[in-house]
């Protein structure tokens, strides 16, 4: 049940457009009110981490799910998972959508603190398809980031190519020189 004075989604999203334009001004002339940010943060990180204390593993399962609350949780460094499987389980987000333009998106797994991916683009894109992949990447890029910054960069890697193996009938086979018996 929804509170009357709860925000929606896009007044969050408007407020945090509008964070970030406050942030970076105050980040230009350090001083007091910078120093009240960064300490009301802290502060609040750490009742956050105590929520979580108390929490019991389905409410801290639905806390890291919730975009917003998540993104709390990994900018205070308490996110309950790890920042690959935050990753990998946005490349599965973005997978059905990108599937749709007849290419496919495949979760390569973390080296250091690169995130590594599989993209194919489709092949049944109209017009612009050049573009498509670059846009593909890109949103990938974001994606994996925003969910999980502690890693510093997404990878594409290529798909791995696997031929496959030849069926040769047990019947076909006999030894050299050796005439198989007749059934």
């Amino acid at each position: 049940m929804a509170d009357a004075g709860r925000l929606s989604d896009p007044a969050v999203e408007a407020r945090l457009a509008r964070l970030d334009e406050v942030l970076a001004a105050l980040e230009a002339t350090p001083g007091p009110a910078l120093e009240a940010v960064r300490l009301l943060t802290e502060v609040y990180g750490e009742a956050l981490a105590r929520v979580l204390d108390h929490a019991d593993e389905r409410l801290r399962e639905r806390l890291a799910a919730d975009e917003l609350a998540g993104h709390l949780l990994v900018l205070h460094g308490i996110h309950p998972e790890s920042p690959e499987r935050r990753a990998a389980r946005a490349v599965e987000k973005l997978r059905p959508a990108v599937r749709g333009t007849g290419g496919d998106l495949e979760w390569a797994g973390v080296e250091g603190r690169v995130a590594r991916v599989r993209l194919s683009s489709g092949g049944g894109c109209g017009s612009g398809c050049g573009a498509g992949s670059s846009d593909v990447s890109e949103a990938v890029r974001a994606a994996v980031l925003a969910v999980a910054p502690e890693l510093t960069s997404v990878e594409t890697v290529p798909y791995e190519r696997r031929a496959a193996p030849a069926f040769v009938p047990l019947s076909t086979i006999g030894r050299r020189g050796v005439p198989q018996k007749a059934r």
